[in-house]
């Protein structure tokens, strides 16, 4: 069979070809073989010729004539019958494709396209180029609610749609190697996702900081400057994250936290108004139920507990997690969880805030992670993720979510040694039972290898852009359906902007291109646009490089304002004697007269009381002459410097023989 050859067939419309001034001939070759799955085609050229071999190429449809219907194929190999090339002579050439549905022809005369194939291609069937009209029926959903994201790769005049509803049902994810374009694709499918469904609300979980520059007009960015996340949110072992730092807790001061923080809650919520106290009233008191306690009150137990005369073996555990709590507050890091405002009850706040309700025309809530100390990451997605959860299933269906992990290997690793348990468990619950309540995931990663495959299981639609990882391109073949694997053959080497969907968002899979985001929208990393041009290394400012590494920040230490009240009464008579201020202290301490009512925290520390400033000499302060005299005292009765101290030989040779050895 030459490529002069015409075949011409009398159910095919001349007016559907692909373009005019294209040749009418459209034939390619002959089946040759067929198995079901896939089909040999067979096709020779012209002596000396090239033409034909041409229009041949891997990834491209092709149809395959079967008389009142077409069956639609994708080219997946080719190669010649002798395994070289004739330049003078003709060649043969053998294309395997993938049979991939038909377009067949309805009772009321209209086509439509079906992943099922009713008849498969005989031997000796005409495959010929596919008609543009076969390619708008083979990706067209169907459905009112599509969205169009871009253009087909072979076809730029075919619009590349999905089906916003159906991607969002079942999750969905987003691969690819870094530098391929995949937050410009997130931010113009969320953009899409907005359109279609108002009622969204969308929580990014951005660990770059470069979404908030996609979504300049419909989202609010929370960083650790904007942030109030109280600690008291957080269930224990989130908690434990923080104040361990990361590290494995010690079992003995997890048993401390698990017993004295309900009665830090307790004491909080008997000196607070009715309405904490009639809202937690109806169920016991955990330590992972989100009421309101202040740190002050539970330093004051774990003091209480090292004064006792019993349980001298858990004094060591006591005293090293206070330490561990004070090391936490007073890290100036961890401002966004133990400041002023995060004292009182403000859950009400914070929900509206972090998740838009109601939302004030901005839906998108892009929460910047960048800022806070690594060692608390995964604490932090662990509340907002376990919180978005329980506020979709408690809103009943009125709320609709979508949950954006960027980098979510980091959350949900495939090793299940590494990670963070109750972030995997937060996330995984979205992934497996969010349909259910009107919540669903975003995934977005660059290593598919390193991610949880129960995780990237749940993902029904899924958006494969350039991987060249060979691990990658296998988990990525693995999550595609068996009729169209050799879709992903070609995974490593499509371009920046291209991305290969399959899943329920879509008919078949498909070769696309993502439209264009706007240059004022694209998402970029923020803090690094203009100063990498203007400053060079020999201008750039060191001291506040080593400033900002340090986070050499005025510490916030408001909250502590109750302790030291407690600690040091300020009164106009101070007290003489070291005993009765000793059991005014404990008796502070236990006192609501301590407590500020209806304020969002307390006042902060003078300047004088921070280490290494002087004390203001506008009017004298009781407490402090009182703690210089006790200073003074103390320095008066202190034994001589070391210099001056005889040596132990001397001392031993002054003392009597009798007194070194003890008497019976």
């Amino acid at each position: 069979m030459n490529n002069g050859e015409f075949y011409s067939s009398s159910k095919t419309d001349e007016n559907e070809r692909r373009s005019s001034q294209q040749a009418p001939n459209r034939q390619l070759g002959r089946v040759i073989a067929c198995d079901g799955a896939r089909a040999t085609i067979a096709a020779d050229t012209d002596p000396g010729s090239t033409d034909l071999s041409q229009l041949w190429s891997v990834g491209r449809l092709i149809s395959i004539e079967m008389g009142t219907s077409r069956v639609a194929a994708l080219t997946c190999s080719m190669r010649t019958k002798d395994d070289g090339w004739s330049s003078d002579g003709s060649n043969t050439l053998l294309i395997e494709v993938d049979l991939l549905g038909e377009v067949y022809r309805t009772e009321d005369g209209s086509e439509r396209f079906s992943t099922g194939i009713s008849r498969y291609p005989y031997l000796g069937a005409v495959a010929h180029r596919i008609r543009t009209s076969d390619l708008s029926k083979i990706y067209d959903s169907g459905k009112r609610d599509a969205c169009v994201i871009g253009k087909l790769t072979q076809d730029d005049a075919i619009d590349a749609t999905i089906s916003i509803p159906q991607m969002l049902a079942k999750h969905f994810a987003v691969v690819g190697s870094t530098g391929v374009g995949k937050s410009t694709a997130v931010s113009l499918l969320l953009n899409k996702a907005i359109e279609t469904d108002p009622k969204l609300r969308i929580l990014i979980l951005d660990p770059h900081n470069e979404f908030a520059a996609a979504f300049p007009s419909n989202s609010v960015v929370i960083d650790t400057d904007t942030l109030d996340l109280p600690f008291w949110l957080m269930r224990l072992d989130e908690f434990a994250e923080v104040v361990f730092r990361g590290r494995k807790p010690v079992p003995e001061e997890m048993d401390i936290l698990r017993d004295l923080i309900p009665d830090a809650k307790r004491v909080f919520r008997g000196s607070e108004g009715s309405a904490v106290r009639r809202s937690s009233d109806k169920s016991a008191v955990t330590s992972d139920s989100p009421i309101p306690y202040r740190i002050a009150d539970l330093l004051a137990m774990i003091d209480e507990r090292i004064g006792r005369l019993e349980g001298r073996s858990d004094k060591p555990a006591l005293r090293s997690l206070k330490i561990r709590i004070l090391s936490a507050i007073n890290d100036p890091r961890y401002h966004f969880m133990f400041s002023s405002n995060t004292i009182s009850d403000t859950i009400m706040e914070t929900l509206a805030h972090i998740f838009r309700v109601p939302g004030d025309g901005k839906p998108i809530s892009v929460f910047q992670l960048s800022g806070i100390p690594s060692e608390v990451v995964n604490s932090v997605a662990s509340v907002l993720c376990r919180m978005s959860f329980e506020l979709a299933v408690l809103a009943r269906g009125s709320l609709h979510m979508l949950v954006v992990c960027e980098e979510a290997h980091r959350y949900v690793p495939a090793d299940p040694e590494r990670g963070f348990f109750p972030t995997r468990q937060a996330i995984a619950q979205i992934a497996k039972e969010g349909r259910k309540y009107g919540i669903s995931l975003g995934v977005i990663s660059q290593r598919p290898s390193e991610l949880d495959q129960t995780i990237l299981s749940q993902c029904s639609t899924v958006f494969a852009m350039r991987l060249s990882n060979e691990n990658d391109q296998k988990i990525i073949l693995s999550a595609v359906p068996n009729s169209s694997t050799s879709t992903t053959s070609f995974l490593s080497s499509i371009g920046n902007g291209e991305a290969i969907a399959f899943g329920e968002a879509v008919s078949v899979p498909m070769r696309m291109r993502f439209d264009r985001v706007p240059t004022a929208k694209l998402p970029k990393a923020s803090g690094a646009t203009t100063h990498a041009v203007q400053e060079t290394p020999d201008t750039v400012d060191l001291s506040s490089i080593v400033t900002r590494m340090r986070a050499a920040a005025k510490p916030t230490i408001s909250g502590f304002q109750q302790s030291f009240d407690a600690a040091f009464p300020v009164s106009e008579t101070p007290e003489p004697q070291e005993t009765e201020e000793t059991q005014n202290w404990r008796q502070e301490l236990h006192s609501p007269s301590n407590t500020v009512e209806g304020t969002r925290g307390y006042e902060p520390y003078r300047p004088d009381m921070l280490p290494g400033r002087s004390a203001q000499p506008a009017q004298a302060d009781p407490v402090n002459d009182l703690r210089k005299a006790s200073f003074q005292l103390q320095a008066q009765n202190a034994p001589p410097p070391v210099e001056n101290r005889p040596s132990l030989r001397e001392s031993l040779l002054k003392k009597p023989l009798g007194s070194l050895y003890r008497k019976d």
